[in-house]
């Protein structure tokens, strides 16, 4: 699709490319973004400790305290784009016993739920280009309650709910601040903050705004003495650095005047604090924190520094809101304060905000349209700059002590290739601070609808030397590169190439070359047997079996329908690639082929495993054991219906050209070979003849529907729930009376894989995306003719894309108001559903409750979540197939 001409998409077009240090520089636009997390300390990059206890070596109580080693964080921060300058915003209420520089939340140990962010923030605008931010908190004007909160959930148990901050009673009577960030850029690099603060109280109050700009520290680590610096100059804090030399932070007046007070401390550990040791400066990090929250003289007199805040003391009546302007910029020489300009850009870049979304939404009501931007600007607040170098960070650094041997040995020890420096699609800026190698992929997906090239450059950097690993696999996610993720890294290429209008056949090529390496480590790595029949065990799927599937009894290996399944689909999807490319090049007719063949392989492997229950109607995971003995784990989840997703549509002309394919593709077609999965002609419903390839059988396909659209089971009013409801009671597999699973709609009672993503009953956005996608495959060649019972037992009748539209329908009425004007997604939390300052800001979790669609999990994995994003601006009523390969 090609985008209109908004300023936005004048400015991503500006210039593309990839900078030589590694970077994806692709525009001068991307200078400044949100690069910043929202969270370091408790990370694996952090954690040098012997038994890789990340929560515990690097907690909350020592991030104000301990320099960061491979990243920072703080709130509504952006830095540059190498991470080496960065500002973002503290606040004290006067009641707090330290500065509120980052988000507050539970380590995984901490959470009965796992980890657990306690704050409430929101994305409310996100140009791709970071022309345009905005970020919204509430604050307690009362002390926050972080020792409750610790100590009340680690009161609860699994089972019992998780005590939130709002629980606590600090938002009561309203007595909260609301501060809104807003970044508007003039130039690259001419950027205006505005912090506007409203006192939601009911009596005056005074909160401390300090935006702070400091240096990562990247000096400690390798023993350099050339230290870049930041000082007073001219009422502006001056930048003085190698690359970034010549930046000045200019603040404007209070609104009632007076000057913002210029602090400045050092980004150095304090280490007399943390480690009762000699200090290293007599002003550390915290020095800013000590100096505003206890007048400690922890700020350096001489007003020079590598970190500095603008101290400003704001006291606002009850319902008003004050202002807090700056401006980053690099002028050519200083100048006075200009409002005027600072106006003009808002309101420029507020103008260019509704004419992108404007033009890309054009046919979305006011609430979709909400949807879309806050989800959009999910995306673009969740991008994040990401330096790790495996190596090092296993070895040690020059000027620093080296690890614990362990250390070297343990976590990741394998991926030492790995050296990442790159601006990356993050799950959660908060619960996961890292990349997801299949949560990016559909990061990739709705980012191809705001910026095309960055979608691209997503997908392509996993496959790059220094992410890839040698043998093919792919880097899971910074806990544990090693696990293994469904392999949907093509299908997403594909719709990815699909949304921006089909032309970018060298991306496609570039993708398919590297895809080949790694699916050839799929078929030797998870097929162990040779069987064609995939294991991969954990594959993203958390805790969905009663088993663990990645930690199997002793002499017990598993069968997994959906390790299979991912397969299967891994092969069309290369199938259609090689399609695209050999219509350009018929050096590519022999990958055709080849995953034609090794598709029909899994298909004939399926077919015969007896993984499908001709009773139930529905594919089941296997347990053998060492003599061979076979047990099927009969229980509905999604893991069964993956299989029924594999299936692609093909123009028949274009097998037709193949001479080497048209022999074992008559085959298929004439009846001759019609055991496994059908390769059928149709004519679509564009009137081309086409070839549909699936993995099962149309008969099975329609079983499995059954199951799949039955209220009592999968389906729920906003979307299809992971584990049939219907297992309310309780399911124990054979031979193995403690591995049990029941549904559960809302968080998980089981500890495995942390207890923080739960499987087990939830609606997940991803695995109801692809059904929706692949129900209009199945459209394709059904036809409008066809329709089937819709709900289960319901006695209507829909055709197979008026489901599709439904099921869609589902998902997006999740932020939607209903009847009464309150969002699922808020839950029964009478203050976020009703409150007019609360219930028009959207959160897009990483799953939601099974039956009323409440948010649950991480509350900003606005990563996958943003698929919504994808549902909003190509929906199954006038979608693009997602195999379409006609350019």
């Amino acid at each position: 699709m090609t985008p209109p001409p908004t300023a936005e998409h004048r400015r991503l077009a500006e210039a593309t490319g990839r900078a030589e240090d590694g970077l994806f520089h692709a525009n001068p636009w991307y200078e400044w973004g949100p690069y910043l997390a929202e969270r370091a300390w408790g990370t694996v990059r952090e954690d040098y400790s012997s038994d890789g206890d990340a929560w515990s070596s690097f907690p909350h109580d020592h991030a104000r305290s301990r320099a960061f080693r491979w990243n920072e964080d703080g709130m509504a921060g952006i830095s540059d784009i190498r991470h080496e300058l960065c500002l973002a915003l503290a606040l004290w209420n006067g009641r707090d016993p330290i500065l509120k520089e980052r988000m507050f939340g539970l380590t995984g140990p901490q959470g009965n739920h796992g980890e657990d962010a306690k704050e409430y923030w929101w994305y409310l605008e996100g140009l791709p280009s970071h022309a345009l931010l905005q970020w919204r908190y509430h604050y307690p004007q009362a002390e926050f309650p972080y020792q409750e909160l610790v100590e009340e959930n680690a009161r609860r148990g699994l089972g019992d709910l998780e005590h939130e901050l709002v629980d606590t009673g600090v938002f009561d009577d309203g007595r909260f601040w609301g501060v809104d960030v807003t970044y508007a850029k003039a130039s690259p690099t001419d950027i205006a903050m505005c912090i506007d603060v409203t006192n939601h109280g009911p009596d005056e109050a005074t909160l401390h705004v300090l935006p702070t700009l400091w240096f990562r520290n990247t000096w400690r680590w390798s023993g350099r003495t050339d230290l870049p610096d930041l000082s007073l100059s001219g009422g502006a804090v001056v930048v003085d650095h190698p690359r970034l030399g010549g930046y000045r932070l200019q603040a404007a007046d209070a609104p009632d005047g007076t000057r913002p007070e210029a602090l400045f401390c050092d980004n150095e550990t304090n280490m007399p604090r943390l480690y009762d040791a000699p200090p290293l400066t007599d002003h550390p990090k915290d020095g800013i924190n000590d100096h505003v929250v206890s007048g400690a003289a922890t700020v350096a007199p001489d007003g020079h520094g590598t970190k500095a805040a603008f101290w400003y003391r704001l006291t606002v009546p009850a319902g008003e809101t004050r202002q807090v302007r700056l401006r980053l910029h690099r002028p050519a020489a200083p100048a006075a304060w200009d409002d005027v300009a600072v106006d003009r850009v808002l309101a420029e870049r507020r103008a260019d905000a509704d004419e992108f979304y404007g033009a890309i939404g054009a046919d979305l009501d006011e609430e979709r349209m909400r949807v879309l931007r806050q989800a959009s600007a999910g995306l673009v607040w969740s991008k994040q700059m990401y330096p790790y170098r495996v190596s090092r960070w296993l070895d040690g650094d020059p000027a620093g002590p080296p690890p614990p041997e362990s250390h070297r040995h343990g976590r990741n020890a394998g991926w030492r290739h790995l050296d990442s420096f790159d601006v990356l699609a993050m799950p959660d800026p908060w619960e996961y601070p890292w990349f997801a190698a299949w949560d990016l992929a559909f990061h990739a997906i709705s980012w191809a609808h705001l910026d095309p090239a960055f979608a691209k450059y997503q997908l392509s950097v996993l496959l790059r030397e220094w992410f890839q690993h040698p043998n093919g696999a792919l880097p899971a996610y910074e806990w544990n590169f090693d696990d293994v993720n469904p392999p949907v890294h093509a299908l997403a290429a594909l719709r990815v190439f699909v949304i921006d209008g089909a032309r970018d056949v060298a991306f496609l090529e570039r993708i398919f070359q590297k895809l080949l390496v790694n699916f050839t480590w799929w078929l030797n790595r998870e097929d162990p047997e040779g069987h064609n029949l995939f294991g991969g065990g954990f594959l993203g799927l958390d805790n969905i079996s009663p088993v663990d599937r990645s930690h199997l009894p002793d002499g017990i290996r598993i069968e997994q329908a959906d390790g299979t399944a991912w397969m299967a689909q891994y092969s069309l999807v290369m199938l259609v690639l090689a399609l695209v490319l050999a219509a350009e090049n018929p050096v590519y007719d022999d990958m055709v082929v080849k995953f034609l063949e090794q598709f029909l392989l899994i298909s004939d492997a399926l077919e015969s495993s007896g993984l499908y229950d001709e009773d139930d109607g529905f594919f089941y995971d296997r347990l053998v054991d060492a003599a061979g003995n076979r047990t099927p784990i009969k229980v509905q989840t999604l893991v069964g219906v993956i299989p029924v997703l594999a299936t692609a549509s093909v123009p028949l002309d274009q097998i037709e050209r193949l001479a080497a394919l048209r022999k074992r593709f008559a085959r298929r077609l004439d009846g001759a070979e019609r055991a496994a999965g059908p390769v059928l002609p149709v004519t679509g419903r564009d009137g081309t003849q086409r070839a549909v390839v699936a993995l099962v059988k149309p008969e099975q396909a329609l079983r499995t529907f059954e199951r799949l659209f039955d209220e009592e089971g999968f389906l729920s009013p906003h979307g299809l729930r992971s584990v049939s409801r219907r297992h309310v009671q309780p399911y124990s597999v054979p031979g193995l009376p403690d591995a049990v699973i029941d549904y559960e709609p809302a968080e998980s009672t089981t500890p495995m894989y942390g207890g923080n993503s739960n499987w087990r009953g939830p609606v997940w956005m991803p695995t109801n995306y692809l059904v929706v996608r692949s129900l209009l495959l199945y459209d394709e060649f059904l036809g409008e003719d066809f329709t089937v019972e819709y709900p289960t037992g319901s006695g209507t009748r829909l055709t197979v894309r008026e489901v599709a539209s439904d099921l869609a329908d589902r998902l997006v009425g999740i932020w939607l108001p209903d009847e009464h004007g309150r969002r699922p997604v808020h839950g029964d939390q009478p203050l976020l559903a009703d409150d007019p300052a609360w219930r028009d800001n959207l959160l897009f979790f990483e799953y939601f409750h099974g039956d009323v669609g409440a948010g649950l999990g991480a509350s900003h994995q606005t990563g996958w979540t943003a698929l919504v994003v994808d549902l909003l601006l190509d929906p199954p009523a006038r979608a693009h197939r997602l195999f379409d390969v006609r350019r």
